[in-house]
């Protein structure tokens, strides 16, 4: 038996199959995981991501201490609420986890990162914070909802009272803000709009069926991963992980090497291969033109280049097409072929994301 999230007896309740991930029993669909890939793509749909882990950071020193451990830069946190992605690295340059970190004030800032990485990530952030007095608390009395989708927003602010809804509609992107003891943010992972309601484990199956009511449909992880992958979004595990880097995962936007004394782990390595000519692998989209479904570990075949391998594929329901991520040499361009039980499928190298707010953004 898993890990179990506040909402775990409504989700059997509303019928959900449910699955290890991670080491959490989370609902993977529910009735149609294409019919929930629609929903957040055409109205709204709401996710329990309550497995997420939410850490309090505070101290004088946070923000030097964010400074040292992640490769994103903190210092363009300026305004409160404002939320920065970014990548948790080791010594030699690997992927411990991707995260969010929000700046709340001088000396609080909280971060949520992925469950799978849960407790490697409490230990590495624990170590070194310790350093620059900084007091790490895990907020395991707090659910998490994200509500996703181009009517999102609407209908979970009616979940406010009266006197939040206006500042919870006005919220620019990627900024959160405590509103009537709520943590709500505009983030998702979907490549829609909406937000990410950190709440009180107690007030999250009241919000469910209060957004079930409203015509939110209830999502899985299922609906979750080809609505990412449309959105050109990584998942730790297939994209990155700690034997890969940043610049060879599509992620080199989230590495600040500006301004350059600030001496983050994991800057050396990046730097040597940046002096180097850059990565020998990086990260494509692919968009199968011949008939299949492309998956991971499928290997792909680059004429006068060498091979790759897919990292997470899929048949997208808004395209109506196989679409995946790979790693392949740096070369590549074009067209590869992509080895399927034996045979090769041919597939265009295109530049994610796939879909944006609903609509295509490849030919």
């Amino acid at each position: 038996m898993g890990r179990k999230t506040p909402l775990f007896a409504l989700h059997q309740e509303l019928g959900a199959r449910i699955v290890d991930f991670g080491g959490w029993d989370m609902p993977v669909q529910y009735a149609s995981q294409i019919a929930e890939h629609h929903a957040v793509r055409r109205a709204a749909g709401v996710f329990d991501v309550s497995h997420m882990c939410v850490v309090d950071l505070e101290g004088p020193r946070v923000r030097a201490f964010l400074g040292a451990l992640l490769a994103n830069d903190v210092g363009r946190l300026k305004t409160p609420g404002k939320a920065l992605y970014s990548c948790l690295l080791n010594e030699r340059g690997g992927v411990i986890d991707d995260l969010i970190v929000y700046f709340l004030t001088e000396s609080f800032f909280r971060v949520v990162v992925n469950a799978g990485t849960r407790d490697k990530d409490l230990a590495w952030i624990r170590r070194h914070a310790a350093a620059y007095g900084v007091a790490v608390t895990e907020r395991t009395d707090l659910a998490m909802l994200a509500i996703q989708g181009p009517e999102a927003r609407a209908r979970a602010a009616q979940l406010l009272a009266a006197a939040d809804r206006e500042a919870a509609l006005a919220l620019p992107v990627f900024v959160g803000r405590e509103l009537g003891g709520w943590f709500v943010a505009r983030t998702g992972y979907t490549g829609e709009d909406g937000f990410e309601i950190m709440l009180p484990a107690a007030a999250a199956v009241p919000a469910w069926r209060h957004l079930n009511e409203l015509g939110v449909a209830s999502c899985g992880l299922g609906a979750r991963d080809t609505l990412r992958l449309e959105a050109g979004m990584n998942l730790y595990g297939h994209e990155m992980d700690e034997s890969t880097d940043p610049l060879e995962s599509g992620l080199a936007w989230t590495v600040a090497l500006e301004p350059p004394g600030r001496a983050f782990i994991g800057r050396a390595p990046l730097e040597a291969i940046r002096a180097a000519g850059g990565p020998a692998r990086k990260l494509v989209g692919l968009l199968l033109e011949d008939r299949g479904v492309l998956r991971s570990h499928q290997k792909v075949l680059v004429a006068g280049a060498g091979e790759g391998e897919i990292t997470s594929g899929t048949f997208s329901p808004t395209l109506e097409r196989s679409i995946a991520f790979a790693r392949v040499p740096a070369a590549t361009a074009g067209r590869v072929q992509v080895d399927i039980r034996g045979k090769l499928l041919n597939a265009a190298v295109v530049k994610p994301p796939f879909v944006r707010n609903g609509q295509s953004l490849v030919t």
